[in-house]
């Protein structure tokens, strides 16, 4: 006589789950919790009668965000510009500086104490001297994106450099490689994951530092269509236009992971799994 004995499966591997099925998972506690909030909000301004002017409810915000989206979309836009731009020439000199520090010890002696101390300079003195200096075009809000986005990424680079196996250098050069190939084939890819993080960092500093540059003095942008609404009482429209600066935030936040999967997935997967 035979019995069967129960089948055990705990043992038996699952199926790897799919990158996008993982990604939803991690954004669900994220999703829930903004659900949830928005909720309590909407049901507070309903019992409590408040105001509008004081506080508008979401479902007011959204409906006032729709019927004024051309208006919106154009300040976004402006937004969107002056923080690309700003973040290219930010992106551009932590770069520059960065590889030049790294060749010269001197110039990071010299070079680094002034990253530090640029943040030490309060951007809501500095934000109306550029426009002082330099009018109310674009140029002012440029150099203001640069300074608050310069710093992390800058100092994320020069520390994923010094963060290199020296091991792997010193092989190399004991195969007859040169400083410039030592760079290209170990440093550089050992500064990417850190660069990254230090990138994502920037690239929300970047929306922010444009909205502040606006709020200082421009012609067009989410920051002066802020002001102006701020003025007119209109906090629905405040609220709509903070909504799209976030949107616009998350955006390129995410975009960042895009782009890291194509220039550094072995970083890309150490990161997230």
């Amino acid at each position: 006589m035979t019995t069967s004995l129960p089948l055990d499966l705990s043992g038996v591997p699952k199926p790897p789950e799919s990158p996008r099925g993982a990604g939803l998972r991690r954004l669900l506690p994220a999703v829930v919790t903004v659900a949830v909030l928005v909720a309590l909000w909407q049901g507070y301004v309903e019992v409590s009668g408040i105001r509008p002017q004081l506080l508008p409810s979401p479902l007011r915000v959204a409906q006032q965000g729709w019927a004024h989206r051309g208006e919106i979309y154009d300040h976004a836009a402006a937004t969107l510009q002056v923080t690309l731009v700003g973040f290219a020439v930010s992106l551009t000199l932590a770069w520059a500086l960065a590889v030049l520090v790294d060749f010269s010890p001197w110039l990071r002696r010299a070079f680094v104490p002034l990253f530090v101390a640029s943040q030490t300079l309060p951007i809501i003195a500095i934000a109306p001297l550029m426009v002082i200096w330099f009018g109310f075009g674009l140029l002012p809000k440029v150099l203001v994106v640069a300074l608050v986005t310069f710093f992390p990424m800058a100092i994320g680079l020069i520390e994923g450099f010094a963060a290199a196996d020296r091991d792997a250098g010193a092989l190399l050069r004991s195969m007859g490689a040169s400083r410039g190939q030592v760079f290209r084939y170990v440093r550089l890819p050992s500064a990417l994951p850190r660069f990254f993080t230090a990138l994502r960092i920037g690239v929300t500093y970047a929306v922010v530092g444009a909205v502040f540059a606006e709020y200082v003095g421009a012609k067009e942008g989410l920051g002066i269509y802020m002001s102006l609404q701020k003025n007119s009482f209109r906090t629905d429209l405040v609220l709509a236009a903070v909504l799209v600066t976030a949107a616009l935030s998350i955006g390129l936040y995410l975009l960042t992971f895009a782009i890291e999967r194509v220039v550094a997935p072995w970083a890309s997967r150490s990161d997230h799994g």
